[in-house]
C-alpha cells in the first residue's frame, strides 16, 4: 500500500486560512450600507426642505437655504419646511433606536417602542391638558405629553418586573393593559369635548405639520442625550444577548445595562411622541430590515438605525405631500401603509430562513 492511499476522505482545510477574508468583506459590507444610507438620509433632508404645498425651483431653495432674505419664500422655508425637517430627523433618530433597544432589552422581535404605552399615555397627557387647562398648541402640550409618556412607562415597567429576565411576557401585558384603559379614558373625554377632539384627532394620527421651531427645540436635547446612551450600550446589548450569566462573564452588568436602556426608551420614545404623535411601525420594522446587512452586532444595528429610520420617515413625509398635493397625507399615515408590508416580508423571509 502506498503513502498516497491512506487518505480516501476529503481534505479539510484550516478555517484560519479562509475566516479573516471572508470577515473582511462582511466588515466592508457593512461600512458601504452605512454609507449608503447617509447618502439617502442626505437626499431625503434635501427632499424635505424642497417639496411642499408650493412648489419652489431647486436652486431658489438652495441659494434660501444659505442666504435668508426675508421673502415668502424664504419665511416658508426657514419657518416652516426647516423645523419640520430637524424634527422628522430627530423622530426617526428615536424611533429607530428605541425599536432596537427594545428588541433587545425584552429579547422579543416584535417590541416596538409602543410597548411601554407611550403612545397611550402622551395621548391621555394631552386630552387632559386641552380638556382641564385649555391648551391648543403643540409647543404647549408638548412637556404633557412627555410627562404622560414617562409616567406610563414606569408604571408599566414596574408592573412588569422590573425588566427581569422572567417577565418579557408581562412587560408586554402590563404595556397592553394600561395602554388599553388609558384609551379608554381618552375617546371618554374626546367624544364630550369638541375642543379636545380637534386638538388630538390630528395628534394621533402622526404628524409634522404645524410643528414650530420651539417644539425642535423642545424635543431635540431629550432625543440627544437618548441617542448618546443608546448608542453607548451598544458592546452590553451584545453581551446580554447570550444571557445574563454569559453577559457577566464577559464584563457586562445586566442590571445597569437595562436601566440606562429603559432610561433611554423612554426620552426617545416620549419626546418623539410628544412631538409627532404616535407613528407606528419605523421602530418596529427598520431595525428587522437593517439586521440583514449588520447581523446581530448591536452597535453596527444602533448606529443603521439611527441613519436610516429617520431617512425613511422624512422619505414618507414626503410622499405624503406628493401624493396629495397640495394637501398632504400625514406622515403616521403614509407610515403605516408602507410599514406594514415591508414587515410582513421580512417576517415571511424569517420564516422561511428558519425552515
Amino acid at each position: 500500500m502506498t503513502t498516497a492511499s491512506i487518505h480516501t476522505g476529503p481534505v479539510k482545510v484550516p478555517t484560519e486560512q479562509t475566516e479573516p477574508p471572508r470577515l473582511g468583506r462582511f466588515r466592508g459590507r457593512r461600512w458601504l450600507g452605512l454609507l449608503v444610507g447617509l447618502v439617502i438620509l442626505v437626499t431625503s433632508l434635501l427632499l424635505s426642505v424642497a417639496v411642499g404645498a408650493r412648489a419652489i425651483p431647486p436652486d431658489t431653495v438652495w441659494q434660501l437655504l444659505w442666504h435668508p432674505d426675508g421673502s415668502e419664500l424664504s419665511v416658508t422655508i426657514h419657518d416652516l419646511r426647516i423645523p419640520r425637517t430637524l424634527l422628522g430627523l430627530l423622530v426617526g433618530v428615536g424611533l429607530g433606536l428605541a425599536g432596537v433597544l427594545m428588541q433587545a432589552l425584552t429579547r422579543n422581535p416584535l417590541a416596538d417602542p409602543g410597548l411601554f404605552g407611550v403612545n397611550a399615555g402622551a395621548a391621555f397627557a394631552v386630552v387632559c391638558s386641552v380638556v382641564f387647562l385649555g391648551l391648543t398648541e403643540p409647543s404647549q402640550y408638548l412637556w404633557f405629553a412627555l410627562l404622560g409618556a414617562g409616567l406610563t412607562a414606569a408604571v408599566v415597567y414596574v408592573l412588569g418586573g422590573g425588566g427581569r429576565p422572567s417577565s418579557h411576557t408581562r412587560l408586554a401585558l402590563a404595556g397592553f393593559a394600561v395602554a388599553a384603559a388609558l384609551h379608554a379614558v381618552t375617546h371618554g373625554f374626546t367624544t364630550m369635548n369638541a375642543t379636545a377632539y380637534d386638538e388630538i384627532r390630528f395628534w394621533l394620527v402622526g404628524t409634522f405639520a404645524g410643528r414650530s421651531a420651539e417644539v425642535v427645540a423642545g424635543v431635540a436635547p431629550l432625543i440627544v442625550v437618548g441617542a448618546v446612551l443608546a448608542l453607548f450600550l451598544g458592546r452590553s446589548l451584545n453581551a446580554l444577548a447570550l444571557g445574563d450569566d454569559s453577559g457577566r462573564a464577559l464584563g457586562a452588568r445586566p442590571g445597569r445595562t437595562r436601566a440606562i436602556g429603559t432610561v433611554a426608551v423612554l426620552l426617545l420614545c416620549g419626546a418623539a411622541t410628544a412631538g409627532a404623535g404616535p407613528i407606528s411601525f419605523l421602530g418596529l420594522a427598520v431595525p428587522h430590515m437593517v439586521r440583514l446587512v449588520t447581523g446581530p452586532d448591536h452597535r453596527w444595528l444602533l448606529a443603521y438605525s439611527a441613519v436610516y429610520a429617520p431617512a425613511l420617515l422624512l422619505l414618507a413625509d414626503v410622499l405624503g405631500r406628493v401624493i396629495a398635493f397640495p394637501g398632504e397625507v400625514p406622515v403616521g399615515i403614509v407610515m403605516a401603509f408602507l410599514g406594514a408590508p415591508i414587515f410582513i416580508v421580512l417576517l415571511r423571509r424569517r420564516h422561511t430562513m428558519t425552515h
